[in-house]
Protein backbone atom coordinates (compact mmCIF):
# COMPACT_ATOMS: atom_id res chain seq x y z
CA UNK A 1 0.00 0.00 0.00
CA UNK A 2 1.76 3.11 -1.34
CA UNK A 3 1.34 6.61 1.07
CA UNK A 4 -0.80 9.06 -0.10
CA UNK A 5 1.18 12.04 -0.82
CA UNK A 6 -0.65 14.96 0.38
CA UNK A 7 0.63 18.73 -0.28
CA UNK A 8 -0.32 21.91 1.60
CA UNK A 9 -1.36 24.50 -1.02
CA UNK A 10 -0.36 28.31 -0.20
CA UNK A 11 -3.26 30.67 -1.64
CA UNK A 12 -2.17 32.47 -4.73
CA UNK A 13 -1.13 36.06 -4.27
CA UNK A 14 -2.25 38.65 -5.86
CA UNK A 15 1.23 40.67 -7.77
CA UNK A 16 2.22 43.67 -6.00
CA UNK A 17 0.80 46.60 -8.35
CA UNK A 18 4.03 48.04 -10.88
CA UNK A 19 4.52 51.54 -11.30
CA UNK A 20 4.31 51.12 -14.21
CA UNK A 21 0.64 49.54 -13.66
CA UNK A 22 0.12 52.13 -10.71
CA UNK A 23 0.70 55.06 -14.33
CA UNK A 24 -1.26 53.32 -16.27
CA UNK A 25 -4.57 52.93 -14.42
CA UNK A 26 -4.06 56.92 -13.22
CA UNK A 27 -3.48 57.90 -16.70
CA UNK A 28 -7.24 55.72 -17.75
CA UNK A 29 -8.75 57.16 -14.81
CA UNK A 30 -8.01 60.41 -15.56
CA UNK A 31 -8.51 60.33 -19.31
CA UNK A 32 -12.03 59.27 -18.11
CA UNK A 33 -12.47 62.46 -16.21
CA UNK A 34 -11.39 64.77 -18.83
CA UNK A 35 -13.16 62.97 -21.25
CA UNK A 36 -16.37 63.49 -19.35
CA UNK A 37 -16.04 67.19 -18.36
CA UNK A 38 -14.74 67.77 -22.25
CA UNK A 39 -18.21 66.34 -22.72
CA UNK A 40 -20.30 68.29 -20.63
CA UNK A 41 -18.34 71.33 -21.33
CA UNK A 42 -19.43 71.25 -24.97
CA UNK A 43 -22.96 70.14 -23.88
CA UNK A 44 -23.03 73.50 -22.60
CA UNK A 45 -21.78 75.66 -25.12
CA UNK A 46 -23.98 74.00 -27.87
CA UNK A 47 -26.93 74.42 -25.61
CA UNK A 48 -26.26 77.96 -24.48
CA UNK A 49 -25.48 77.26 -20.96
CA UNK A 50 -22.11 78.50 -21.11
CA UNK A 51 -20.75 81.76 -22.20
CA UNK A 52 -20.33 81.92 -25.73
CA UNK A 53 -17.14 83.01 -27.99
CA UNK A 54 -13.53 83.04 -27.22
CA UNK A 55 -13.43 86.46 -25.73
CA UNK A 56 -15.17 84.93 -22.68
CA UNK A 57 -13.21 81.97 -22.24
CA UNK A 58 -10.01 83.48 -22.29
CA UNK A 59 -10.84 85.97 -20.16
CA UNK A 60 -12.24 82.61 -17.35
CA UNK A 61 -8.46 81.75 -18.46
CA UNK A 62 -6.27 84.49 -17.52
CA UNK A 63 -8.58 85.15 -14.28
CA UNK A 64 -8.09 81.16 -13.69
CA UNK A 65 -4.36 81.56 -14.12
CA UNK A 66 -3.56 84.70 -11.82
CA UNK A 67 -6.21 82.92 -8.59
CA UNK A 68 -4.34 79.83 -9.35
CA UNK A 69 -0.73 80.66 -8.55
CA UNK A 70 -1.91 82.54 -5.75
CA UNK A 71 -3.70 79.34 -4.67
CA UNK A 72 -0.39 77.80 -5.51
CA UNK A 73 1.53 80.02 -3.15
CA UNK A 74 -0.68 79.62 -0.12
CA UNK A 75 -1.33 75.90 -0.46
CA UNK A 76 2.52 75.14 -0.19
CA UNK A 77 2.27 75.96 3.12
CA UNK A 78 0.10 73.47 3.67
CA UNK A 79 1.55 70.77 1.80
CA UNK A 80 5.19 71.46 3.31
CA UNK A 81 4.13 71.22 6.89
CA UNK A 82 1.85 68.49 5.90
CA UNK A 83 4.75 66.36 4.06
CA UNK A 84 7.20 67.04 7.43
CA UNK A 85 4.65 66.98 10.55
CA UNK A 86 1.57 65.31 8.99
CA UNK A 87 0.00 68.07 10.12
CA UNK A 88 -3.14 69.70 9.01
CA UNK A 89 -2.83 72.88 9.59
CA UNK A 90 -5.84 74.82 9.46
CA UNK A 91 -4.18 78.07 10.84
CA UNK A 92 -2.36 79.00 7.90
CA UNK A 93 -5.04 80.62 6.29
CA UNK A 94 -4.28 83.71 8.86
CA UNK A 95 -0.98 83.56 8.43
CA UNK A 96 -2.18 84.27 4.77
CA UNK A 97 -3.78 87.37 6.61
CA UNK A 98 -1.30 88.78 8.23
CA UNK A 99 0.55 89.30 5.43
CA UNK A 100 -1.91 90.92 3.77
CA UNK A 101 -2.15 93.64 6.66
CA UNK A 102 1.19 93.32 7.12
CA UNK A 103 2.17 94.97 3.47
CA UNK A 104 -0.85 96.98 3.35
CA UNK A 105 0.20 98.80 6.57
CA UNK A 106 3.95 98.59 5.34
CA UNK A 107 3.10 100.46 1.92
CA UNK A 108 0.43 102.84 3.49
CA UNK A 109 2.90 103.74 6.60
CA UNK A 110 6.29 103.30 5.06
CA UNK A 111 5.46 105.02 2.14
CA UNK A 112 2.79 106.74 2.79
CA UNK A 113 0.80 106.03 -0.17
CA UNK A 114 -3.36 106.27 0.33
CA UNK A 115 -6.00 104.72 0.41
CA UNK A 116 -8.25 105.94 -2.34
CA UNK A 117 -8.78 105.18 -5.73
CA UNK A 118 -8.09 108.50 -6.61
CA UNK A 119 -4.50 108.15 -5.97
CA UNK A 120 -2.54 107.90 -9.84
CA UNK A 121 -0.19 105.22 -8.21
CA UNK A 122 3.68 104.96 -8.20
CA UNK A 123 6.21 104.47 -11.00
CA UNK A 124 9.59 103.73 -12.15
CA UNK A 125 12.13 103.10 -9.40
CA UNK A 126 9.52 104.42 -6.46
CA UNK A 127 7.24 101.38 -7.93
CA UNK A 128 10.14 98.86 -7.58
CA UNK A 129 11.09 99.88 -4.13
CA UNK A 130 7.27 99.83 -2.69
CA UNK A 131 6.84 96.03 -4.47
CA UNK A 132 10.11 94.92 -2.93
CA UNK A 133 9.57 96.44 0.88
CA UNK A 134 6.23 95.67 0.73
CA UNK A 135 6.72 91.83 -0.19
CA UNK A 136 9.24 91.38 2.22
CA UNK A 137 7.23 92.83 5.10
CA UNK A 138 4.76 90.98 4.09
CA UNK A 139 6.42 87.48 4.09
CA UNK A 140 8.42 88.66 7.25
CA UNK A 141 5.55 89.31 9.13
CA UNK A 142 3.70 86.15 8.07
CA UNK A 143 6.69 83.71 8.12
CA UNK A 144 7.44 85.22 11.73
CA UNK A 145 3.52 84.13 12.80
CA UNK A 146 3.83 80.99 11.32
CA UNK A 147 7.25 80.44 13.79
CA UNK A 148 5.81 81.57 16.63
CA UNK A 149 2.50 79.27 16.18
CA UNK A 150 4.63 76.39 15.80
CA UNK A 151 6.90 77.12 19.08
CA UNK A 152 3.59 78.03 21.29
CA UNK A 153 0.94 76.37 19.69
CA UNK A 154 2.57 73.01 17.74
CA UNK A 155 5.71 72.06 19.34
CA UNK A 156 4.58 71.28 23.30
CA UNK A 157 1.96 68.64 21.86
CA UNK A 158 4.46 67.59 19.59
CA UNK A 159 6.84 66.59 22.29
CA UNK A 160 3.91 65.04 24.51
CA UNK A 161 3.20 62.78 21.40
CA UNK A 162 -0.64 63.91 21.48
CA UNK A 163 -2.87 62.04 18.94
CA UNK A 164 -3.12 63.73 15.49
CA UNK A 165 -6.81 64.76 16.55
CA UNK A 166 -5.26 67.10 18.86
CA UNK A 167 -3.02 68.98 16.22
CA UNK A 168 -6.00 69.33 14.53
CA UNK A 169 -8.34 71.17 17.02
CA UNK A 170 -5.59 73.23 18.09
CA UNK A 171 -5.46 74.81 14.76
CA UNK A 172 -8.66 75.66 14.71
CA UNK A 173 -8.25 77.16 18.05
CA UNK A 174 -4.98 79.27 16.63
CA UNK A 175 -7.46 80.36 13.53
CA UNK A 176 -9.94 81.15 15.27
CA UNK A 177 -7.74 83.54 17.83
CA UNK A 178 -5.86 85.37 15.08
CA UNK A 179 -8.91 86.27 12.61
CA UNK A 180 -10.75 87.34 15.78
CA UNK A 181 -7.90 89.11 17.25
CA UNK A 182 -7.08 91.08 14.07
CA UNK A 183 -11.33 92.27 14.82
CA UNK A 184 -9.94 93.85 17.60
CA UNK A 185 -7.06 95.83 16.19
CA UNK A 186 -9.14 98.52 15.16
CA UNK A 187 -7.73 101.69 17.27
CA UNK A 188 -10.14 101.19 20.16
CA UNK A 189 -10.49 99.85 23.40
CA UNK A 190 -10.93 96.24 24.20
CA UNK A 191 -11.98 94.13 26.91
CA UNK A 192 -11.93 96.91 29.73
CA UNK A 193 -8.29 97.75 29.28
CA UNK A 194 -7.36 101.23 29.70
CA UNK A 195 -5.72 101.91 26.15
CA UNK A 196 -6.35 101.83 22.52
CA UNK A 197 -5.53 98.55 20.35
CA UNK A 198 -3.60 99.50 17.52
CA UNK A 199 -5.20 100.32 14.24
CA UNK A 200 -4.15 97.81 11.87
CA UNK A 201 -7.67 95.78 11.22
CA UNK A 202 -11.03 96.11 12.66
CA UNK A 203 -14.43 94.35 11.45
CA UNK A 204 -14.68 96.66 8.79
CA UNK A 205 -12.75 96.08 5.35
CA UNK A 206 -9.65 98.27 5.17
CA UNK A 207 -8.97 99.36 1.15
CA UNK A 208 -5.55 98.74 0.08
CA UNK A 209 -3.30 101.27 -1.36
CA UNK A 210 -3.58 102.19 -4.99
CA UNK A 211 0.16 101.90 -5.61
CA UNK A 212 0.00 100.11 -8.89
CA UNK A 213 -3.39 100.75 -10.93
CA UNK A 214 -4.62 98.12 -13.11
CA UNK A 215 -4.24 99.00 -17.24
CA UNK A 216 -4.27 96.06 -19.87
CA UNK A 217 -0.96 95.53 -21.14
CA UNK A 218 -1.44 93.40 -23.86
CA UNK A 219 -4.23 90.69 -24.94
CA UNK A 220 -5.00 87.30 -25.64
CA UNK A 221 -7.53 86.33 -27.68
CA UNK A 222 -9.37 89.78 -27.11
CA UNK A 223 -8.97 89.42 -23.42
CA UNK A 224 -6.96 91.84 -21.18
CA UNK A 225 -4.19 90.73 -19.36
CA UNK A 226 -3.68 93.64 -17.13
CA UNK A 227 0.10 94.62 -15.29
CA UNK A 228 -1.53 93.58 -11.70
CA UNK A 229 -2.34 89.80 -13.24
CA UNK A 230 0.86 89.94 -15.17
CA UNK A 231 3.12 90.84 -11.73
CA UNK A 232 1.41 87.97 -9.52
CA UNK A 233 1.75 85.35 -12.02
CA UNK A 234 5.70 86.51 -12.40
CA UNK A 235 6.37 86.87 -8.60
CA UNK A 236 4.95 83.47 -8.10
CA UNK A 237 6.81 81.82 -10.73
CA UNK A 238 9.92 83.17 -8.98
CA UNK A 239 8.93 82.21 -5.74
CA UNK A 240 7.91 78.66 -6.87
CA UNK A 241 10.86 77.78 -8.66
CA UNK A 242 13.17 79.31 -6.01
CA UNK A 243 11.47 77.22 -3.17
CA UNK A 244 11.86 74.24 -5.73
CA UNK A 245 15.52 74.71 -5.85
CA UNK A 246 15.67 75.34 -1.72
CA UNK A 247 14.20 72.25 -0.76
CA UNK A 248 16.10 69.78 -4.38
CA UNK A 249 19.73 71.35 -3.65
CA UNK A 250 20.50 72.74 -0.58
CA UNK A 251 21.04 71.12 2.53
CA UNK A 252 18.65 72.11 4.85
CA UNK A 253 16.20 71.54 1.95
CA UNK A 254 17.82 67.68 2.00
CA UNK A 255 16.87 67.77 5.97
CA UNK A 256 13.23 69.09 5.40
CA UNK A 257 12.86 66.17 2.65
CA UNK A 258 14.57 63.63 5.08
CA UNK A 259 12.24 64.25 7.78
CA UNK A 260 9.24 64.26 5.94
CA UNK A 261 10.20 60.57 4.61
CA UNK A 262 11.22 58.97 7.49
CA UNK A 263 11.69 61.25 10.95
CA UNK A 264 13.21 58.86 13.53
CA UNK A 265 16.08 58.27 10.80
CA UNK A 266 16.81 61.51 9.98
CA UNK A 267 17.19 62.01 13.45
CA UNK A 268 19.88 59.78 13.87
CA UNK A 269 21.26 60.83 11.22
CA UNK A 270 22.08 64.32 12.37
CA UNK A 271 19.11 66.16 11.31
CA UNK A 272 18.37 69.33 13.98
CA UNK A 273 14.75 67.81 14.13
CA UNK A 274 13.24 71.18 15.84
CA UNK A 275 15.26 73.46 13.64
CA UNK A 276 13.84 71.26 10.30
CA UNK A 277 10.37 72.04 11.63
CA UNK A 278 10.65 75.82 12.20
CA UNK A 279 12.32 76.49 8.73
CA UNK A 280 9.13 74.87 7.02
CA UNK A 281 6.92 76.54 9.05
CA UNK A 282 8.78 79.84 8.43
CA UNK A 283 9.02 79.33 4.64
CA UNK A 284 5.45 78.26 4.19
CA UNK A 285 4.64 81.81 5.94
CA UNK A 286 6.87 83.47 3.34
CA UNK A 287 4.79 82.14 0.64
CA UNK A 288 1.79 83.03 1.88
CA UNK A 289 2.98 86.38 2.96
CA UNK A 290 3.87 87.19 -0.59
CA UNK A 291 0.30 85.96 -1.52
CA UNK A 292 -1.40 87.96 0.81
CA UNK A 293 -0.42 91.16 -0.36
CA UNK A 294 -0.35 89.94 -4.07
CA UNK A 295 -4.22 88.83 -3.04
CA UNK A 296 -4.96 92.33 -1.47
CA UNK A 297 -3.44 94.55 -4.20
CA UNK A 298 -5.86 92.55 -6.89
CA UNK A 299 -9.49 92.68 -4.62
CA UNK A 300 -8.06 96.11 -3.53
CA UNK A 301 -9.12 95.86 0.33
CA UNK A 302 -8.36 93.05 3.00
CA UNK A 303 -10.50 92.21 5.99
CA UNK A 304 -10.28 90.36 9.31
CA UNK A 305 -11.85 87.47 7.90
CA UNK A 306 -9.96 87.39 4.30
CA UNK A 307 -8.05 83.83 4.66
CA UNK A 308 -11.21 81.72 5.15
CA UNK A 309 -12.21 81.38 1.57
CA UNK A 310 -8.69 81.09 0.00
CA UNK A 311 -7.55 79.24 2.52
CA UNK A 312 -10.18 76.44 1.74
CA UNK A 313 -9.12 76.56 -1.80
CA UNK A 314 -5.62 76.27 -0.96
CA UNK A 315 -5.86 73.32 0.77
CA UNK A 316 -7.86 71.52 -2.00
CA UNK A 317 -5.71 72.62 -4.52
CA UNK A 318 -2.96 70.99 -2.08
CA UNK A 319 -5.08 67.83 -2.17
CA UNK A 320 -5.68 67.77 -5.73
CA UNK A 321 -1.52 67.83 -6.61
CA UNK A 322 -1.28 65.72 -3.54
CA UNK A 323 -0.50 66.87 -0.15
CA UNK A 324 3.09 66.88 0.88
CA UNK A 325 4.33 67.03 -2.73
CA UNK A 326 5.87 70.65 -3.50
CA UNK A 327 5.19 70.62 -7.02
CA UNK A 328 2.17 69.23 -6.52
CA UNK A 329 1.19 72.06 -4.70
CA UNK A 330 2.22 74.33 -7.41
CA UNK A 331 -0.06 72.06 -9.96
CA UNK A 332 -2.96 71.59 -8.05
CA UNK A 333 -2.97 75.55 -7.38
CA UNK A 334 -2.94 76.44 -11.18
CA UNK A 335 -5.49 73.95 -12.15
CA UNK A 336 -8.08 74.87 -9.30
CA UNK A 337 -8.26 78.68 -10.69
CA UNK A 338 -8.37 77.07 -14.28
CA UNK A 339 -11.24 74.30 -13.17
CA UNK A 340 -13.03 77.12 -10.79
CA UNK A 341 -13.39 79.78 -13.33
CA UNK A 342 -13.49 78.23 -16.21
CA UNK A 343 -16.84 76.35 -14.40
CA UNK A 344 -18.26 79.23 -13.42
CA UNK A 345 -18.36 80.20 -17.16
CA UNK A 346 -21.21 77.42 -17.53
CA UNK A 347 -22.42 77.78 -13.67
CA UNK A 348 -22.00 81.52 -12.71
CA UNK A 349 -19.87 83.00 -9.98
CA UNK A 350 -21.65 82.26 -7.18
CA UNK A 351 -21.54 77.98 -7.99
CA UNK A 352 -17.21 78.49 -7.29
CA UNK A 353 -17.18 77.65 -3.98
CA UNK A 354 -19.62 74.51 -4.83
CA UNK A 355 -17.32 73.67 -7.78
CA UNK A 356 -14.15 73.90 -5.17
CA UNK A 357 -15.31 71.69 -2.68
CA UNK A 358 -16.82 68.98 -5.55
CA UNK A 359 -13.29 68.85 -6.70
CA UNK A 360 -12.31 68.33 -2.86
CA UNK A 361 -14.50 65.40 -2.45
CA UNK A 362 -13.57 64.21 -6.19
CA UNK A 363 -10.13 63.92 -5.41
CA UNK A 364 -10.64 62.74 -1.81
CA UNK A 365 -12.97 59.57 -3.28
CA UNK A 366 -11.30 58.55 -6.83
CA UNK A 367 -7.37 59.74 -5.65
CA UNK A 368 -6.84 60.57 -2.33
CA UNK A 369 -3.06 60.65 -2.77
CA UNK A 370 -3.59 63.48 -5.21
CA UNK A 371 -2.11 64.40 -8.96
CA UNK A 372 1.57 63.62 -8.61
CA UNK A 373 1.26 61.87 -4.79
CA UNK A 374 2.42 62.71 -1.45
CA UNK A 375 6.09 63.37 -1.45
CA UNK A 376 7.56 66.68 -0.53
CA UNK A 377 10.18 67.88 -2.95
CA UNK A 378 10.39 66.37 -6.75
Amino acid sequence: MNPVATTTEQPAQAPAPTPGRNLARGVVGWSAVVAVAGGLLWWGISSGQCLQGAHAWSLAIVTGLTLGFLYALIALGYTMVYGVLQLINFAHSEVFMVGSFAGLYAISNIFGIGRTDAEPGVSGLLLIVVLVVGLVLAALASGGTAVAMERVAYRPLRRRGVPRLNYLITAIGVSLFLSNLFQLLDGHKHLGLPFNWPGIAGKEALNYPNFLPKHPLFRLFGAPVTNQQVLIVVVAIVMLIALDRFVNLTRTGQGIRALAEDPQTASLMGVNVDRTVVVTFFIGGLMAGVAGLLYGMYYEQAIFNMGFTPGIRAFTAAVLGGIGNIRGAMLGGVLLGLIENMGAACTGTEWQPVIVFVVLVLVLLFRPTGLLGERVGA
